[in-house]
């Protein structure tokens, strides 16, 4: 009779220890009572599985830092700031706690996608630029080794930005019929539409028009934005296909993307570049609208620019962090 070796479970365990990592970071807006397990969330296992069985360095893809938000009242201005240096630091720490697990490491590829609706938010491209380009700046400064930036250039190089929207757009975009009837089917897909058609209102801090007519744009902004997203998705599995992929968004538990949290926020939808960071009187961090900041601290500049607000007199002195 023939020997039988019994399946090696060590990947899928210490795949469940490096996912546990993650689960306090889980940004979702299901309500679960109780603390959901590993075994909950299989596309996750099954793609950190594979690289510890590789021994290899674990992939995570994460799209987001696009670009600051264009309204003066929820940002400090177009390049990071202190809200994009603590999450980069968080991510990179993410990464040191997953090395204690598993040797060969962990590292995050930040996919900027600024450039793929840049037209739909009205972010000019310059100052897209300068965001990404900052943001490589800052890891390198900060020593953040296990992150690096992705981006539209890494592709498609110098062409000219509507010509790199144009192709991912025609390549790998959903039709906005299918667009439309998964929203009316599927809650998640419409309320990731109405989430980002009141970010595009916010957002707006120049229109002349009536409310009503702002929302309507709005509308169909949203749309287009969600449709160059799912074309970015497309591109960035495409160039990282066996990578675990995060996501800014709240998203189901169990969903093939895991949604992580960056930084404390009252909103699960709230990220660095639609707000100010606020150095709270008990020396924890939050995000919120700039003019909401404003009012509950004192501005902070860091390197010659304004970097955050601080509610502590003796926390915001020079070389206090």
């Amino acid at each position: 009779m023939p020997l039988t070796t019994a399946p090696d479970t060590r990947p899928t365990s210490i795949a469940t220890e490096i996912l546990n990592l993650l689960m306090p970071h889980h940004r979702t807006t299901d309500r679960v009572p109780v603390p959901v397990p590993a075994e909950a969330f299989p596309h996750q296992l099954r793609r950190i599985s594979a690289f510890v069985r590789d021994g290899a360095p674990i992939v995570f893809t994460l799209p987001g830092f696009p670009c600051k938000s264009p309204n003066p009242a929820k940002v400090l201005g177009h390049l990071p700031d202190q809200g994009e240096c603590l999450s980069l630091t968080f991510l990179n720490t993410l990464c040191t706690e997953i090395e204690r697990i598993h040797p060969p490491g962990a590292r995050v590829i930040i996919c900027s996608d600024g450039h793929v609706f840049g037209d739909l938010i009205g972010v000019p491209d310059d100052h897209i630029d300068a965001y990404a380009d900052d943001l490589c700046i800052q890891i390198g400064r900060m020593g953040l080794h296990r992150l690096s930036v992705f981006d539209l250039r890494d592709v498609l190089g110098d062409l000219p930005h509507d010509t790199k929207r144009t192709h991912i757009h025609e390549r790998y975009a959903p039709t906005l019929e299918a667009l439309r009837a998964e929203t009316r089917s599927d809650d998640q897909a419409l309320a990731l539409y109405r989430g980002i058609t009141r970010f595009l209102v916010e957002d707006t801090a120049d229109w002349t028009g009536t409310r009503s007519a702002l929302q309507r744009a709005c509308r169909q902004r949203a749309y287009g934005v969600i449709q160059r997203s799912r074309a970015w998705g497309g591109l960035i599995a495409e160039q990282h296909p066996r990578a675990v992929r995060l996501s800014i968004h709240p998203q189901p538990i169990g969903a093939p993307k895991f949604g992580i949290r960056l930084l404390d926020a009252p909103d699960a939808w709230t990220t660095p570049w639609h707000s100010a960071a606020l150095h709270r009187s008990d020396g924890t961090w939050t995000l919120m609208p700039r003019a909401e900041a404003a009012r509950m601290g004192r501005l902070v500049q860091q390197g010659g620019r304004d970097s955050h607000f601080c509610q502590n007199r003796a926390a915001c002195l020079p070389g206090v962090q």
